[in-house]
């Protein structure tokens, strides 16, 4: 099997509220909406950010917030950009869990549906060889 994410599916109670926040903190492009109309089992957006393939769905929102979570990877030069962006939506931001020095930097903060986005600056291989350190 190839390694590769085909696309990923967030469940909302809003599909403005989810598409603001797609486009407003990943940039992403709307590519698809379903209007009144269900191919699937809700009405549905599509977005692309990058080459990947975002799917939000209408239905209720998760009932509890949780460390499950998506990380995109951005710059450490972006990180006050998206600081602003994801305070100007008013999303709650986690404080992140404890770090090493050397480990990069993380933004954990809660879309409206209480799903968990993390945006870090580092690398696989960076962390790696800090622990290894």
């Amino acid at each position: 099997m190839k390694k590769m994410i085909s696309h990923m599916t967030f469940i909302v109670q809003d599909l403005e509220k989810a598409t603001l926040f797609f486009e407003k903190i990943f940039g992403a492009k709307e590519v698809y909406s379903s209007g009144i109309n269900t191919f699937s089992i809700a009405q549905e957006k599509f977005f692309l950010m990058n080459d990947l393939w975002i799917a939000i769905m209408q239905g209720d929102s998760l009932p509890t917030k949780t460390y499950n979570h998506i990380a995109f990877k951005i710059e450490e030069s972006e990180y006050d950009d998206y600081l602003e962006k994801i305070n100007s939506l008013g999303l709650e931001i986690k404080e992140g869990r404890p770090r090493v020095a050397g480990e990069a930097s993380s933004i954990y903060f809660y879309d409206f549906d209480n799903h968990l986005f993390e945006l870090h600056t580092g690398t696989l291989e960076e962390r790696l060889s800090r622990y290894q350190a």
